[in-house]
């Protein structure tokens, strides 16, 4: 397990305790107290951490190496059931944007979602989960066809942008979001949209657009990275905690400003500590709120979805 900074006084109880354990298992000396001494400090510590998270804490444990990734999600709550489906039919198959079939008990769903990679390897084979123009095409195709056959559709969001490539833009980068933008509002199907890492840019709003947005405690969905923003502003990435703060980007802020509808609580440290716990939360909610969804008719559902978008950012004095 690697640690973070902030989380450098629970790796130092977590080593204390395991050293007891071996003393115990090694010697005849009896360690049970000193153990249970060390597992409440433990847990104290824990609680008292991770309830005073800062806005780039909670960037940073959305960006843990060990959190775990959109086909994590879609194989740990499908099982066998998930079927891939590759290609926007036009000009090549995105790895970083995956999309397909599958179940959750007997409902199908059309999964579709940002995957970043695991090592240096795998990670430029995702291109770090960096969508190109074919991957949001892709997006849209898959969209589509779960429309035509009165499919629901999630969407797992994860990403640090849309790829920013000059090869990008000279195939419609723009118009691609833009398009899967207009596309989502219209579509007669239900849309559940998940936020489990980085939500970051276009590139997060162009499979962004859904009936309900759900979003884990720990991550963060904004226009920009607090890094860019503090190179644009401060000239440096020194300011990238008072970004943090100023873009407003965490769970509980976009709660509160009604830009998402739902935060799923995380385990005690992060999804990535508990993943098991993680995707039973994320696979029970998605039923629910399929349930709450399923009812309505394709005009009630694009007609409540274009007025949830449309009351955005509106205010009266």
């Amino acid at each position: 397990m690697e640690y973070l900074e902030f989380e450098l006084p629970i790796k130092e109880l977590e080593d204390q305790l395991q050293k007891c354990q071996i003393i115990g298992e090694e010697s005849e000396v009896d360690v049970t107290e000193t153990c249970s001494q060390i597992e409440k400090k433990l847990k104290e510590t824990q609680k008292d951490i991770y309830k005073n998270l800062s806005p780039w804490q909670r960037v940073q444990l959305s960006r843990h190496p060990n959190r775990p990734y959109t086909l994590d999600y879609i194989r740990a709550v499908c099982g066998d059931s998930f079927l891939e489906l590759h290609g926007d039919r036009s000009f090549k198959d995105d790895k970083a944007m995956i999309g397909g079939l599958g179940k959750i008990g007997d409902q199908s769903f059309m999964f579709i979602g940002q995957q970043k990679g695991y090592n240096t390897k795998t990670r430029q084979y995702r291109n770090f989960g960096m969508a190109n123009p074919e991957g949001y095409r892709k997006a849209l195709r898959l969209m589509k066809s779960a429309e035509k056959f009165g499919i629901p559709v999630v969407t797992i969001i994860d990403t640090p942008g849309a790829y920013p490539g000059l090869e990008a833009e000279e195939r419609g980068q723009g118009e691609a979001i833009a398009r899967n933008i207009l596309e989502m509002t219209r579509l007669k199907v239900p849309i559940i949209t998940v936020i489990i890492g980085e939500g970051a840019s276009g590139g997060a709003l162009g499979i962004g657009v859904g009936d309900r947005v759900l979003m884990l405690e720990n991550t963060w969905y904004s226009v920009i990275s607090p890094e860019s923003c503090s190179s644009i502003l401060w000239h440096s990435w020194e300011y990238k905690e008072q970004a943090a703060e100023a873009l407003k980007l965490t769970a509980t802020d976009m709660k509160k400003l009604k830009l998402v509808d739902e935060i799923i609580k995380e385990p005690l440290g992060g999804a990535h500590r508990d993943r098991e716990k993680t995707f039973s939360i994320v696979s029970n909610i998605i039923s629910k709120t399929y349930d709450e969804l399923k009812n309505l008719s394709p005009k009630e559902l694009v007609s409540k979805r274009m007025e949830k978008y449309a009351n955005m950012g509106v205010f009266k004095d």
